[in-house]
């Protein structure tokens, strides 16, 4: 039996005591996740999230530093491969309220104390979730 990998970037982003997320529909089901996407032939995680940004939200950002990977094992909701995400903090010039250049997505600021593990939707980004909120003082 053949697995593939699917490899996931994201940034974190964060403002005024406020941290960015995405929201968008995924085979009919809603996700919450932080701004990014999925990594493409070819391309370096670094060239990927910053394709992402663009794509979704028409923003360039400066990646500040490497955040975390995923370091446990993760089957996707969607198909046979397992999931690896790479998290980075960024900085970027994003407006108060945030125009999605992509249909049934919406991206917004979250105020840190409404900010827990279960912001997100998935697996991981819940555990990174947990991560940011420990690790609080060196993210922003």
């Amino acid at each position: 039996m053949y697995n593939n990998f699917n490899v996931r970037v994201y940034g974190i982003c964060i403002k005024n005591a406020c941290i960015l997320i995405n929201e968008e529909l995924i085979k009919g089901k809603k996700i919450i996740k932080l701004p990014g996407g999925g990594l493409q032939y070819g391309e370096g995680t670094i060239d990927c999230l910053k394709r992402e940004w663009r794509e979704e939200l028409d923003l360039d950002i400066e990646i500040k530093q490497h955040f975390y990977t995923t370091d446990f094992f993760q089957a996707s909701a969607y198909d046979n491969s397992q999931i690896i995400s790479i998290y980075y903090i960024v900085n970027a010039n994003v407006p108060d309220k945030i125009i999605n250049k992509l249909e049934n997505e919406r991206t917004f600021w979250l105020p840190f104390e409404q900010f827990t593990e279960s912001t997100f939707t998935l697996p991981i980004d819940k555990h990174v979730a947990s991560l940011i909120i420990k690790n609080m003082h060196s993210v922003i």
